[in-house]
């Protein structure tokens, strides 16, 4: 029998891809409103993780997917999702690409871990790549999926199919490492 460990997220696209990637564990979802912290993308999921397992009393992890231009040191980073509620993601690329001539870029997915009683951990998986102007559709409602190329690739991610996104991706990175992690329990 699975490990039963709750995933906190209200976003249903991050739930399915973890649960098509997270195989060692029976993944359950609990919505929590957290508060938007400030800092880190390590700082920002231990603290959301604590806070997270101190409300439901039981296992849990959330994650954060940051974008960081390296240019611009690690921003716009866990504040991705902002910049591209206010600009989006065309105007957002073009900042970068008709400012600078550095247009490399590397994606993030931080989770945090905690179980009750204990202290939080985070562990990473990253992609390197490049900022374009935005091509493909996107999987991800508002996701910058559309402006980075992974390193190795010609393609955005919005332009390769989700299967082929997963198996190279800063989350399949991230839950790789959380599932060895979990095997070690």
């Amino acid at each position: 029998m699975k490990k039963e460990i709750i995933f906190i997220t209200g976003n249903e696209d991050k739930f399915r891809e973890f649960k098509q990637m997270l195989t060692y564990v029976e993944l359950k979802r609990e919505n929590l409103d957290l508060p938007e912290l400030q800092g880190s993308p390590e700082k920002i999921v231990k603290e959301k993780a604590k806070l997270a397992c101190k409300i439901i009393g039981k296992p849990c992890f959330v994650d954060d997917t940051s974008l960081c231009f390296e240019e611009w040191g690690c921003l716009p980073g866990s504040y991705i999702k902002h910049f591209l509620k206010e600009i989006g993601n065309e105007k957002l690329a073009k900042i970068l690409l008709n400012s600078f001539k550095n247009n490399k870029a590397k994606a993030i997915t931080s989770i945090g871990y905690c179980e009750p009683g204990k202290e939080s951990i985070c562990i990473q998986g990253i992609t390197k790549g490049e900022i374009c102007l935005p091509r493909g559709k996107s999987g991800f409602k508002n996701g910058w999926d559309k402006i980075f190329i992974p390193e190795g690739e010609k393609k955005t991610y919005a332009e390769i199919s989700s299967e082929e996104k997963n198996k190279i991706s800063q989350r399949k990175k991230a839950i790789i490492a959380f599932e060895k992690f979990l095997e070690s329990l």
